[in-house]
Parts: C-alpha cells; sequence; structure tokens
C-alpha cells in the first residue's frame, strides 16, 4: 500500500512525521513504520543533543529536521552502494524504500545543471581562483540547502579540469 504524506503546511516536519507514523501504524506497513520510528529516535537525539544532554524538548526545528534527514539519506545511499558492490541486492533494495520514505520531507536538490550555473557564479565571486576549497566553499555557504555535495564536487572537478 502506497502511503501519501499528509503534508500541511502549517506542520512541522516533526509534527508531519509523527502524523505519518500512525498512518503507517493504520496500515500495517512495517517498512514504512520501522524507517519513521527511526526518524523520529534520530530527531529526539538531535533534541537532546542540542540542549546538552540535559531536557528534552518538544519539536526539532525545521532546518534541524532537514539536517539529520540529509544525514540519513546520505548513510542510505553509502549502504545502498556498499550493498551492490556487495552483491546483496535484496538489503540494497530495503535502504532504496528506506531512502524513498526520508526523502519525503527533504526539498528536492538541484540538478547537474542548475549546479553547474551556482558552480560558474561562485568561481566568479572568488575571482576565478581555480582552488576547489574555495570554490566549494563558497558554493556550500550560498546554497548548502539546495545542493547535492557530492554532486557539487563531480561539477566543480570538471568546470576546474576544463579551465
Amino acid at each position: 500500500t502506497k502511503i501519501v504524506p499528509t503534508t500541511h503546511l502549517s506542520m512541522s516536519i516533526m509534527e508531519e512525521v509523527t502524523s505519518e507514523m500512525k498512518v503507517a501504524m493504520r496500515a500495517k506497513d512495517t517498512l514504512t513504520l520501522n524507517t519513521i520510528r527511526g526518524i523520529r529516535a534520530a530527531f529526539i537525539n538531535a533534541m537532546k543533543e542540542k540542549s546538552n544532554g540535559g531536557g528534552e524538548g518538544n519539536d526539532i526545528s525545521d532546518e534541524n529536521a532537514q539536517n539529520v534527514l540529509r544525514k540519513m539519506a546520505k548513510m542510505r545511499k553509502e549502504s545502498i552502494q556498499m550493498f551492490t558492490d556487495g552483491g546483496a541486492i535484496d538489503r540494497a533494495d530495503q535502504e532504496q524504500k528506506e531512502l524513498e520514505v526520508i526523502e519525503r520531507w527533504l526539498p528536492s536538490l538541484a540538478d547537474e545543471a542548475q549546479t553547474r550555473v551556482w558552480v560558474e557564479e561562485a568561481l566568479e565571486q572568488i575571482g576565478g581562483d581555480n582552488n576547489m576549497g574555495k570554490v566549494m566553499g563558497a558554493l556550500m555557504k550560498a546554497h548548502r540547502a539546495d545542493i547535492d555535495g557530492a554532486l557539487a564536487k563531480k561539477v566543480v572537478q570538471d568546470v576546474l579540469s576544463s579551465k
């Protein structure tokens, strides 16, 4: 059963995740439910870290939630690659399904064409210096929430090698 997120404009990501957990429970969708429980646990850990392990907050900001989700998505992508390389296709498929659940709450990232435009802008901003670290720094400072770091690195390398 495909579960459609019940996204509401006034709900925080934490509230949406909690709402989706209830939907998954009712639908008896164990994969989605287990993934969402993992997301909630990561959010709670982030809230505890934010409050230095002392108190427990009731909510996590959407920005912090997206950072947590990005880390979880990155871990899933790395796992998918390792499982695929190791021949464990069933485990890779499981990780892919979990990744799809996590990505429900992540904004879509820029494609390669848009990333290339931003790389060119970053190059102009730093004065045409062909230092990859400086280009990546300027790029990530301006577009961290909108860009895939791995894709950005690849595009920067392509652009710098063609100059």
